[in-house]
């Protein structure tokens, strides 16, 4: 049984920085990609950054150049640095990862991590 467990969530005021972490625990690892994904309230789950085990990383638009993911292939562990932030940031931030299992991608995903920015 795979859980993806995050940390790092908060309050933060506009410009600010958090870091959040994701770590997996478990067994039978060998994820594919990691990454986060967010949601705010009466929106639908959107990709903030994903990363493979090769190092290929995807953002989209709205925060490039703002947030940094990276992935500690060994301690099956992704990060993400958020810098600049925003009002329009705050959602609840999930960790996901995915795996092939010899017939499919099967998907992971943490509980999520509330990220509210407000003065």
């Amino acid at each position: 049984q795979v859980q993806l467990v995050e940390s790092g969530g908060g309050l933060v005021q506009p410009g600010g920085s958090l870091r959040l972490s994701c770590a997996a625990s478990g067994s039978g690892f060998g994820f594919n990609s990691m990454g986060w994904y967010r949601q705010a309230p009466g929106k639908e789950r959107e990709l903030v950054a994903d990363i493979s085990t090769s190092g290929n990383i995807h953002y989209p638009d709205s925060v490039k150049g703002r947030f940094g993911i990276s992935r500690a292939n060994a301690q099956n562990t992704v990060y993400l640095q958020m810098n600049s932030l925003k009002p329009e940031d705050t959602a609840v931030y999930y960790c996901h990862a995915d795996r092939w299992d010899g017939r499919g991608y099967v998907e992971y995903w943490g509980q999520g991590t509330q990220v509210t920015v407000s003065s």
